[in-house]
């Protein structure tokens, strides 16, 4: 088995002699965050009243089955990283570890997120969601401008409806008020 440098920073070798024998430590920290989310959730069970009387399964059955079963996979998991199972990368995987980060992208993403917050109210969620799709799949990219805005127009207006008339959420129509 080759390893890449990434992994073995990232991993440390014990109880193994040779030295070959490697843990991948982030799993015992997500083995602890199970376990932990397992017990709050075993917790909070216990604080919920019972329902009905002639319920056979009573309000707080199903945390119990979910705590138990997160408490149990983060001692699983736990075992398994103690055991040395790493979890292996696709081959397919398309990241390029040795680059650093594209700060540029990430900035012009909040930017159009920013956008989005401050314009949404004045011009409503069909608008701005529109316009938060062109201009990410921009940032991102894509040059059909066109087809990106009619892409972002039937998701912004189909998700407006979805949430304001399927649900009953009200969220800004913004200029389009009376319109939508």
């Amino acid at each position: 088995m080759t390893t890449t440098q990434h992994e073995i920073d990232h991993e440390e070798t014990i109880g193994d002699p040779g030295g070959t024998h490697l843990v991948d430590s982030a799993q015992y920290g997500l083995a602890a965050f199970l376990a932990i989310a397992g017990a709050y959730v075993l917790y909070d069970a216990t604080t919920l009243r019972n329902g009905f009387a002639d319920q056979p399964v009573q309000p707080h059955t199903l945390s119990y089955v979910v705590g138990a079963g997160l408490v149990i996979l983060g001692a699983l998991l736990a075992v398994a990283t103690a055991r040395g199972d790493v979890a292996q990368a696709e081959d397919g995987e398309d990241i390029d570890l040795t680059h650093g980060s594209d700060w540029a992208t990430v900035v012009k993403l909040v930017v159009v997120f920013a956008l989005n917050i401050v314009l949404i109210d004045w011009l409503g969620w069909a608008v701005t969601g529109a316009l938060l799709f062109v201009g990410t799949a921009h940032v991102l990219g894509s040059r059909t401008i066109v087809r990106n805005l009619a892409i972002g127009v039937v998701l912004s207006t189909s998700t407006w409806y979805g949430f304001y008339s399927g649900l009953g959420l009200p969220i800004p129509a913004g200029i389009l008020d009376g319109v939508l």
